[in-house]
C-alpha cells in the first residue's frame, strides 16, 4: 500500500506529517519510534520549505496481515520543480501490525482537524516524556548500582593489586632462588669438570699449564702459578712476587690485596699490591698433606669476585694442590722405577757368531715402568740363554719382582737346565714367593754348536724367527701357562735347527698389542717388518736394524705400556 502527498506550503507539510503519524500508529509503530519518525520528518520538511519548490512525500506500507514488512518514507523533489538531482531522503520503520487501516492516512483541510492532530502529537510527546522519565529513574537506579559496583570493584582491584604484588614478590623470590641454584649448579659443574681435568694428568707441568686454561677468562683475567720446587726453572721464576703471594706462602692462608677490603669468606684482606696497585689480587696457597707446594695468584675478570665464586676458587686451589702432589709423587716413583729398571737391564754379552741387540722403551703414559725385562748370559757348557719377560703390575714393586726373577733365573741356569725346566722352576719360585703376582716369559737357548735353538714359553707372545732364506715363522707351539698361577705345570721345550743368517725376535706385548685390535695383527706386522730386512743388513748393523724395526711398529702406539725387543742374529 502506497500513499503520496505533494508538499508546497506549511499546511501541506503539516497535513503530510499528521498523515504519516496516524498511519504509523495504525500499523502499530511504538510511541517512541513513532515520535522519532515524526520529529525526523518534521525537521526534513522544514528544510524542504526553506529550500522552496515542490516536494513529494511517499509512504509505502505492507498491504496485507501476512506481509510482515516496514514503513518506508521517502521525500524527493517533485518532477519539473527545478530541484532535480537532489538526493532523496528515506527512512524505514518496522511495523509490528502491518495490516491495512482504512482512512488512517486522510487529513482534511479543516483547521479543527489540524488542531486535533497537533494535540494528538502533544499526546505522543507526553508519552515519550513519561517514558523518558521512567528511563531516567531507571538510569538513576542503575547509576546507584553502578556506583556501588564501582566501590566493590575498587576494593577488589585493591585486593587484586595486593595479591599481584605478593605474587610478583613470590615470582621474584623464585627467580632469585632459581638463579642462585643455577649459579650453584654451574659452579659445582665447573669444579667437578676442572677437578677431572687436573686429576687426569700425572705431569705437574701439564697441570700448571691447564690451570690458566680452565680459569681464564671466566673466573680470572690473569693466572700465575708459583711452585716452590720449580724456582730454579726459568718458566716459573718471575722477577718478583706480590707481597700477598709471599704472605700466603708464609701463613698458608688465602690473601686478597686491593685498594678496599674484599670481604671474601676465609680470605685475609691486605693493602693493594705495590707491583700492580690498580689490580686486585687473590693469592691462594696450594697445599697438599698440610705442606705448601706453591701459591696460585689470580686477578678478577671484572672489578672484583663474587663471594661464592671466590669460595669455589679456594676449593679448586685445594684440589689443584692435591693433583700437583699426586703428580709429583708419581713422577718421583716413576723416576725411581725407571732408574731401577735400567740399572737391572743387562749389558748384552759379546758372542762369536751371534749378534745381539736389545731395546727397552718405558711407557709414556701412566706408571707402567718396571714390568718388562730382558736378559742374556752364558751357561757353564757354553750355551747362551736369552730371555724376555713381563711381570704383572707396575711401578717399584714390579721392578723389584723382576729383579728377583732375573736373579733366580741366572741361579737356576747354572745347573744347565733347559728353557722349559727353567720356566717350570721359576713358576714354583713365584708361587711361593708372591702368590698374588704373575709373570710371562720366553727363554731361548742357543746351543754351543751354534746351529740348535731350544725355546720354551709361559703365557708370553710367541717368538718370531726369520730364516736365512727370508721366510718368517711364528714359533707358536703350545706354550705353558703364566708363571705364578695356582696350578702345577711342566713347561715343554721346543727345538729348531738354525742356519747362518737366521734371526730370532723376542719381544713383550707392548710392542705388538693394541687395545682396539688385539695382539694377533701386531704379531703379523712384526713378522712382516722382520721379513723385510735382508741378511746383509742384519749382518752389517743389528743395532740400526732394531731401531728401524721399532719405528713402523710403534707409529700407531700411545706407549701406555713398556716395550722390550731382543734380536738374536746368527751371522752368515
Amino acid at each position: 500500500m502506497s500513499q503520496t502527498w505533494r508538499i508546497r506550503t506549511v499546511t501541506d507539510a503539516a497535513r503530510a506529517r499528521i498523515a504519516v503519524a496516524r498511519l504509523a500508529a495504525a500499523h502499530g509503530v511504538p510511541t517512541v519510534e513513532r515520535a522519532r519518525l515524526a520529529a525526523a520528518l518534521s525537521g526534513r520538511l522544514r528544510q524542504c520549505l526553506i529550500k522552496g519548490g515542490d516536494w513529494v512525500l511517499t509512504l509505502d506500507a505492507p498491504g496485507s496481515p501476512a506481509d510482515s514488512g516496514s514503513l518506508h518514507v521517502t521525500l524527493v523533489p517533485a518532477p519539473g520543480a527545478g530541484a532535480a538531482g537532489r538526493a532523496p531522503w528515506t527512512v524505514t520503520v518496522p511495523c509490528p501490525e502491518p495490516g491495512p487501516v482504512s482512512g488512517a492516512g486522510t487529513v482534511t483541510r479543516d483547521p479543527a482537524d489540524l488542531s486535533q492532530a497537533l494535540l494528538g502529537a502533544d499526546e505522543d510527546t507526553t508519552a515519550v516524556l513519561d517514558r523518558l522519565a521512567e528511563q531516567e529513574e531507571l538510569v538513576a537506579f542503575h547509576r546507584e548500582e553502578l556506583h556501588q559496583t564501582n566501590q566493590g570493584v575498587l576494593a577488589l582491584h585493591a585486593e587484586l593489586d595486593a595479591a599481584g604484588r605478593a605474587q610478583r614478590d613470590a615470582f621474584a623470590a623464585e627467580r632469585r632462588a632459581r638463579t642462585e641454584a643455577e649459579e650453584a649448579r654451574r659452579r659445582l659443574t665447573f669444579l667437578a669438570d676442572a677437578s677431572a681435568v687436573l686429576n687426569a694428568s700425572l705431569n705437574h707441568d701439564e697441570i700448571v699449564r691447564r690451570l690458566p686454561e680452565l680459569l681464564v677468562p671466566r673466573y680470572a683475567r690473569h693466572v700465575d702459578v708459583w711452585l716452590f720446587d720449580d724456582e730454579d726453572d726459568d718458566r716459573y721464576r718471575p722477577a718478583s712476587r706480590p707481597g700477598a703471594a709471599v704472605e700466603a706462602a708464609r701463613t698458608g692462608r688465602p690473601q686478597y690485596a686491593a685498594d678496599r677490603p674484599g670481604g671474601l669468606p676465609g680470605v685475609d684482606d691486605r693493602p693493594a699490591s705495590v707491583l700492580d696497585p690498580g689490580r686486585p689480587l687473590l693469592c691462594v696457597p696450594l697445599v697438599a698433606r698440610r705442606a705448601p707446594l706453591g701459591v696460585l695468584t689470580l686477578s678478577p675478570p671484572g672489578e672484583r669476585w663474587d663471594p661464592d665464586d671466590a669460595v669455589m676458587l679456594l676449593e679448586l686451589a685445594r684440589r689443584a694442590g692435591t693433583a700437583l702432589d699426586n703428580a709429583r709423587r708419581f713422577e718421583h716413583n716413576r723416576d725411581i722405577a725407571e732408574t731401577l729398571q735400567r740399572a737391572l737391564l743387562t749389558d748384552l754379552p759379546a758372542t762369536p757368531g751371534l749378534a745381539l741387540a736389545a731395546r727397552y722403551l718405558p711407557a709414556t703414559h701412566g706408571l707402567n715402568i718396571g714390568g718388562d725385562w730382558y736378559d742374556a748370559f752364558r751357561q757353564p757348557d757354553g750355551g747362551l740363554i736369552t730371555v724376555i719377560g713381563d711381570v704383572t703390575g707396575h711401578g717399584l714393586h714390579a721392578a723389584v719382582m723382576m729383579s728377583q726373577l732375573r736373579t733366580a733365573l741366572r741361579a737356576y741356569a747354572v745347573d744347565g737346565d733347559s728353557p722349559g725346566r727353567l720356566l717350570t722352576r721359576l713358576h714354583g719360585y713365584l708361587r711361593h714367593l708372591q702368590p698374588d703376582l704373575f709373570a710371562t716369559a720366553v727363554i731361548a737357548r742357543f746351543h754351543p754348536d751354534g746351529r740348535t735353538l731350544t725355546w720354551a714359553a709361559a703365557g708370553h707372545p710367541p717368538p718370531v724367527l726369520r730364516l736365512s732364506d727370508g721366510r718368517v715363522r711364528v714359533l707358536d707351539a703350545k706354550p705353558g701357562a703364566m708363571l705364578g698361577i695356582p696350578l702345577r705345570q711342566e713347561i715343554a721345550d721346543h727345538t729348531e735347527r738354525l742356519t747362518p743368517g737366521s734371526t730370532l725376535a723376542l719381544y713383550t706385548d707392548g710392542l705388538v698389542e693394541r687395545r682396539a685390535l688385539g695382539i694377533d695383527p701386531g704379531i703379523e706386522r712384526l713378522a712382516t717388518v722382520l721379513g723385510s730386512f735382508g741378511p746383509a743388513e742384519l749382518d752389517a748393523d743389528l743395532e740400526d736394524s732394531a731401531d728401524r724395526m721399532l719405528r713402523p711398529l710403534l707409529s700407531d702406539s700411545e706407549r701406555d705400556d713398556d716395550v722390550c725387543l731382543l734380536l738374536c742374529h746368527l751371522r752368515g
